[in-house]
Order: structure tokens, then sequence, then C-alpha cells
């Protein structure tokens, strides 16, 4: 799914993830909205929710909203996973916002059921992921992108949906965090300069991309 990603620049990773709200909610992983995977001119329709796929399991991307956006916007995905935070993790990740209004209700949320995280690799990872996720305020991704991720699905400012880093800095930081086993710099030494080149293929059990060995096409 999705045209295989050929940059002409160094590729730059960034952390993406699906929220608790968006991982519990068959409408938010199931249905394409406007932007989202929707074909042009067509409707929008509100169907009956479908089945979920098991807890643990990312189901097929056609399925999910948000992943078949990531596919669609031509991103790499490096890493995935699911998993769910206790408490602690929620209060480590977000100490730098400690003493803010929001900050409980934000850790309360985040440890509050299973998320998805994603390592995403584009040319412009952090800017695009950004911009397809839309402003962090619910109410202003209705009036000014409604065909934003969050524009489309978030419920609150808290229940937004997903989260990006804000900056390649922050990305590092974030996905040592969710991360610890993956190797960036290891990652930029062996694995970026093949995938920059169009050496990817997607696979779709395992819903990431890995490098196109010798002999094998792209649908293999």
């Amino acid at each position: 799914m999705g045209a295989v990603l050929r940059a002409a620049r160094p590729l730059q990773l960034t952390l993406a993830v699906v929220k608790p709200d968006a991982v519990a909610h068959p409408l938010v992983l199931a249905v394409r909205g406007p932007g989202l995977g929707h074909e042009r001119g067509a409707r929008r329709r509100h169907p009956a929710p479908p089945r979920l796929p098991p807890r643990g399991r990312l189901g097929p991307p056609e399925a999910s909203a948000v992943h078949e956006t990531i596919l669609n916007n031509k991103f790499l995905i490096v890493r995935n996973k699911e998993l769910v935070w206790r408490r602690e993790d929620s209060q480590r990740f977000y100490q730098e916002h400690s003493g803010r209004f929001f900050y409980q209700r934000l850790v309360e949320f985040m440890a509050s059921g299973p998320m998805r995280a994603y390592i995403l690799a584009h040319e412009d990872a952090v800017a695009l992921w950004r911009s397809l996720m839309g402003p962090t305020k619910v109410y202003q991704a209705r009036n000014t992108a409604p065909d934003s991720i969050r524009g489309a699905y978030g419920l609150t400012d808290t229940r937004n949906t997903t989260h990006g880093s804000d900056s390649a800095a922050s990305a590092s930081r974030e996905i040592a965090f969710f991360f610890p086993e993956f190797s960036e710099s290891h990652w930029y030494q062996q694995d970026e300069p093949c995938l920059r080149c169009g050496l990817a293929r997607y696979d779709a059990e395992e819903c990431v991309h890995s490098i196109l060995k010798a002999g094998m096409t792209e649908s293999s």
C-alpha cells in the first residue's frame, strides 16, 4: 500500500503515537475520513462500527485510518508496537509539564489504555507528521484543519488521537523513550542509505518497511 519513498535528501525520523482514545475507538481505527485515505468526491458516511482486531495486533492496514494515512503519505515505518504505560512511565515522559494545570489529567489519560507507537522516516518526517495531525486544540483543528487526523477524530485537547515529536531533537529523545532497544545511530549508518534510495518493501504482516534484499521485489 502506497508508493515506496525515494528521497533526494537524508531521511529524518520522528515518533508518532496513536493515543488510548483512538486505539479504543473502532471508528477512529477503521473509518476513512476526508484526507485520510477517503476518495475525492465521495460522501462522508457513518457506517456501523466494524470489528476491532485483537489486542496487541495492528490488524490489516486497510482497517486503520491512521495507519493508512502514514502509508499514503509515503512514510517508511521503521518500527511499531502496541504498549500500555504505567502511571510512572507517563509521569517520566511528561516531566517537563509537571506543575502545569493539565499535567495530572494528561498523565492519567496516557496510562489509561493501550497505545500504538511508530518510528517514521521521511525527508521531512517531523513537519509532515505534525501537519497531518493538525493543531493540538481540537476545536481549532475542526475549524482550521477539518481533514487532519485531530480534526476528524479528536475529542478534547487531551484526547486528541495522536502525538508527534515537535523537533528532530525531541524525536531522538522520544524514540529512545518508547523504543529503548532501537539504535538511531546504527539505523542511520546501516539502513538509512538503502531506504533513501527506495530499497524498501512493506511487510503487511508486521506492518513495517524493511530493506529490499537482492532478488526480491517490493511485493515479495
